[in-house]
């Protein structure tokens, strides 16, 4: 078993760790010595020109904000459907969530004709909001039937306990309900996050502007400026995979712990 997840460990590394070999070397020590072997020297220009080149800086504060925003917003939308779907126990709750359920298979590409001519109409085009509204909302499906699913073996002793100490529903929801449930709600604000982050066609298509545009967009459009140029393309996505690595690992205890948590529930 052990065996089993060093491999996958390993092969979820490997592209990583050759990007970073890649992106640290010349395009003269590439050539001659190949993608696979180390390099001679600590060479940065590569990733230097890329950042200088894209406005990475800005590019990285707006993929910062929009996930985080999804991720937040998403969470609190799903947390707010489950409880009136697993604790209020509404009609048609299981048609509500088997349509729930089938709207996380409905792809992006499907959706984006109707969602682009409205947020036109709406005057929200180009602009990092609609991204985010979408998002959550689209993220809060597969949320909302994840913490409804929580929810529905949620102890009714426990609800009818603080109903019974005069707490109001939304007391119940913010003191009982939520701190059971929050390791469940860490995890997927992670997911959405992550999610989010390596999203590429929505703002590919909702973020025209060069201000607006996320890490996942200017890293796409640099495939037919630096074809020519391997160090580059590996700068580009050791950029690109590395905030993403840097968030799971500080994440890392707390994916694990809610995973086990959820699984003992």
């Amino acid at each position: 078993m052990l065996a089993l997840l060093g491999l996958a460990m390993l092969g979820t590394l490997f592209p990583f760790a050759i990007a970073a070999i890649n992106a640290i070397k010349t395009v003269e020590d590439y050539t001659a010595r190949g993608p696979l072997a180390l390099p001679n020297s600590f060479d940065l220009s590569a990733i230097k020109d890329f950042w200088q080149n894209v406005d990475y800086t800005n590019k990285l504060l707006n993929s910062i904000l929009i996930s985080g925003a999804v991720a937040v917003l998403g969470t609190l939308i799903s947390v707010l459907n489950a409880y009136a779907l697993g604790v209020g126990r509404i009609k048609g709750r299981k048609s509500v969530l088997l349509l729930l359920l089938l709207a996380t298979t409905i792809p992006q590409e499907a959706l984006i004709y109707p969602l682009y001519y409205l947020a036109k109409g709406v005057g929200l085009y180009d602009t990092k909001l609609v991204v985010i509204i979408i998002s959550a909302v689209m993220s809060s499906a597969f949320g909302t039937y994840l913490v409804a699913s929580v929810l529905s073996a949620f102890p009714s002793e426990i609800l009818e306990a603080s109903r019974i100490d005069g707490a109001g529903r939304w007391q119940v929801l913010r003191h009982v309900v939520v701190p059971v449930i929050w390791p469940t709600l860490t995890v997927l604000t992670t997911f959405f996050f992550i999610w989010t982050w390596n999203d590429f066609f929505l703002p590919l298509i909702m973020l025209v502007s060069n201000d607006n545009q996320t890490a996942s967009v200017a890293l796409g459009s640099l495939q037919g400026q630096y074809t020519s140029s391997p160090t580059s393309l590996a700068a580009a996505s050791l950029m690109g995979i590395l905030p993403a690595v840097a968030f799971f690992l500080i994440f890392q205890r707390t994916l694990t712990r809610g995973t086990v948590a959820g699984a003992v529930k």
